[in-house]
């Protein structure tokens, strides 16, 4: 293996199924720049080596050396282990799409040992119904998995988590005394692993700078053991962070002690910053030249941002390289038995931005006061579709996870025509904002562009609340909007939220009710609740007494972000996770809408104040607009079969067409006079996404006018409904 002037790593863990995009992004534009890089993902890497039979192997002595086997769930693995090493190899290569017929194994019964965590199967067994045997046999696979994962958690080393490791000493570590001890500890067997796989990496490559992207709090323990290690072994080599961690969380850095396991972090986009930090490493120029990036001089932190340079466009990034990575080693997962839910877990996806920042900017628990949301950039659609293709040809996979703060309505529209006008065939999911441009005719275009998903923000269904949090929406409107998707066939997935400040108890009961009605309606499919965390960088966290809070600020030397405050209302919010949780699992899977509320709580709530019909009063209401001249107009289907026919009008035989058009699961005739007919054939050859013309309403009407009288009455005729149900939008 050749050398490289860069190692990118993803520190342990993110995600089991496909590589965080960070380095990919930061190899696409080093690629630009001619700079040599060599990535990985050694999150994956020690998971691979872990849950292989020599690994687990070890796992099992270890806790027997330790005599730490002392629960009756750890025993019965422990007494199982001949059969969980027996299938462990197979269960891995099968979930990493290798072994597709080891499926029927996997679900007969007595293939996989079955420990805690199939004892939720026996009330699940009826969701498996919607499940093909695949993502079954996944979904048990998962489980197995995760009795694993439970042992060596019990009985090897407490802060193992397959998406995070040691999360705990990364979350609001204004000090950095506690994860200071940790690393001068004795190294855990993870760790070890973890070391071992780097040091073979490093002799192999040979960097002068190593790069850690520290997306999560779960990521900073393994980053930081990365450096500790490198220093000691390989003190030539410089080490520079950063991500997202760096940028949420130290922006306020002042203990020096972390520069003895690192020598720069870097904020905010790390295109610009890295490329100096890499002058700064291979040139070794007199005159230090950086942008926001921290580094220490005669013992102090410094921050230095004595760059005069701009930072790149998007349009100059360059196309993400997901090179070097083990992209056929991932591993799916299905945690439960929800195909939205899957999304996150199951599947290989290139990950793409479309806009840089959020258009919205404006809600008031997000981080809206820092660069990667405050400064809106997006990418034109051609620029786009263009790097869809690259990744495409590069890995193998079409499909795409635009990993947007809230893509834009107006984007998406404009990034589907040109997939559509190119043909592509590719699957693609995002995060929005369930904002009234979401129209039932673009969901359709959506859809048609292989959109199969979105995420979003409901947060609190109140309407008080949302004002609040200036999301810029309604829950009516969110139910409207949610409809327009599922009935286009697109999944919904809620982001949820609870403990807001000045959020009462009612306002929580009321929030999951309107949740309940969402889900029996059927018009969002997924959702996950959090509560609400006060973040420094938020509109809340730099102006608490607005939102009548007191934070509780600590003495700033290591990490800050996530805030403790008091709030005046004295609600004890967590007591509602576990209830809240519990009936979002059972509404996932299609039951318990019958349930009273209080049901799902172990102490007494009060009634909900919501109609029962609220959520489908509020799809009831007129949404139409009517069309604007300037309103683009689609014609997602194929030209029509066209045969004579009669048609008899005001008792008068006039010569007509019949145009019987064919779509992939059905048909339909219109019947028009002939000049019509010929008329309006041209105008849909003018609007199918391939045409190189724009054609909008006003130009439709127009061209009508000028033959024929009464535009309006042709728009809403029998014909043109028809043609409206079946694929002809108005944008």
């Amino acid at each position: 293996m050749e050398q490289r002037d860069l190692l990118l790593i993803t520190p342990p863990f993110t995600q089991l199924n496909t590589p965080y995009p960070a380095t990919a992004y930061i190899k696409g534009f080093l690629n630009t720049k001619d700079v040599s890089a060599f990535q990985m993902d050694l999150g994956i890497e020690v998971i691979l080596a872990l849950f292989s039979k020599d690994g687990m192997e070890s796992m099992f002595d270890l806790a027997f050396d330790n005599e730490r086997i002392t629960s009756p769930n750890s025993q019965r693995i422990y007494a199982l282990q001949e059969q969980y090493l027996q299938v462990l190899d197979p269960v891995i290569s099968f979930l990493q799409g290798h072994n597709h017929t080891l499926a029927r194994q996997i679900c007969s019964h007595n293939y996989l040992p079955r420990a805690s965590r199939f004892e939720q199967l026996d009330d699940m067994e009826w969701a498996f119904g919607n499940m093909g045997m695949q993502d079954k046999a996944k979904h048990l696979a998962t489980l197995y998995l995760e009795d694993l994962s439970d042992f060596i958690k019990e009985c090897v080393d407490e802060n193992f988590g397959f998406s995070r490791y040691a999360e705990r000493l990364g979350m609001s570590a204004n000090s950095f005394n506690e994860i200071s001890e940790h690393l001068e500890s004795v190294l855990t067997p993870i760790d070890q692993i973890t070391l071992d796989i780097l040091e073979k990496r490093i002799l192999e490559i040979q960097p002068k700078l190593v790069c850690l992207s520290v997306p999560f709090p779960g990521n900073l323990y393994s980053s930081l053991r990365c450096g500790q290690f490198i220093k000691k072994n390989y003190p030539h080599i410089k080490i520079a962070f950063g991500g997202g961690f760096a940028n949420t969380e130290l922006r306020s850095i002042t203990d020096v002690r972390v520069f003895e396991f690192i020598d720069y972090i870097s904020l905010d986009d790390g295109e610009l910053p890295l490329e100096l930090v890499v002058n700064d490493v291979i040139k070794s120029e007199e005159q230090r030249v950086f942008k926001r990036t921290f580094i220490v001089e005669k013992d102090k932190v410094v921050y230095k941002n004595n760059s005069t340079a701009s930072d790149y466009k998007q349009s100059q990034v360059g196309t993400p390289d997901y090179s070097d990575l083990l992209l056929d080693q991932y591993i799916s997962v299905i945690e439960i038995a929800n195909p939205m839910h899957s999304l996150w877990s199951d599947g290989r996806w290139n990950k793409l931005t479309m806009a840089h920042g959020c258009y919205w900017g404006k809600c008031t628990f997000c981080d809206v006061s820092l660069d990667y949301i405050k400064l809106y950039e997006p990418v034109a659609a051609g620029i786009l579709v263009d790097r869809m293709e690259q990744l495409i040809a590069q890995t193998g996979e079409s499909g795409f996870h635009f990993v947007d703060e809230a893509a834009p309505p107006a984007l998406m529209r404009a990034l589907a025509l040109e997939i559509l006008k190119r043909k592509l065939s590719v699957t693609w999911w995002t995060n929005i904002r369930f904002e009234k441009n979401f129209t039932q005719d673009l969901c359709h275009l959506l859809k048609a562009s292989g959109c199969i998903a979105v995420s979003g923000g409901l947060e609190v269904a109140s309407d008080r609340l949302l004002k609040l949090i200036d999301k810029g929406v309604t829950v009516a409107q969110v139910a409207q909007v949610t409809r327009n998707l599922t009935e286009s066939g697109i999944m919904v997935h809620a982001y949820l939220m609870y403990g807001y400040p000045t959020q009462t108890i009612q306002e929580t009961v009321d929030s999951l009710e309107m949740v309940r009605q969402l889900f029996e309606l059927g018009i969002i499919q997924s959702g996950f609740w959090h509560q609400f965390a006060l973040t420094a960088h938020s509109p809340v966290g730099m102006n608490p007494e607005e939102f009548g809070i007191t934070p509780k600020l600590n003495p700033i030397s290591f990490a800050n972000n996530d805030v403790q405050f008091d709030d005046p209302t004295g609600v004890e919010h967590e007591k509602f996770s576990h209830g809240l949780k519990k009936s979002l699992f059972n509404y996932m899977h299609g039951i318990g809408f019958e349930l009273d509320l209080q049901d799902w709580f172990d102490f007494n709530i009060p009634q909900s104040e919501i109609y029962p019909h609220y959520i489908e009063d509020c799809l009831n209401q007129d949404a139409y607009r009517a069309p604007k001249p300037n309103h683009k107009l689609v014609w997602l289907g194929n030209a029509p079969l066209v045969g004579a026919t009669t048609l008899i009008n005001k008792g008068k035989e006039i010569a007509g067409l019949k145009l019987q058009f064919h779509n992939t699961s059905d048909w339909f005739i219109i019947e028009l006079e002939e000049s019509k007919a010929d008329w309006l054939i041209h105008q849909l050859e003018q609007s199918m996404p391939s045409s190189s013309n724009t054609t909008t309403y006003g130009m439709m009407k127009k061209s009508f006018e000028s033959n024929w009288e009464e535009f309006d009455s042709f728009w809403f005729s029998p014909a043109m409904e028809e043609l409206k149900a079946n694929g002809f939008l108005i944008l």
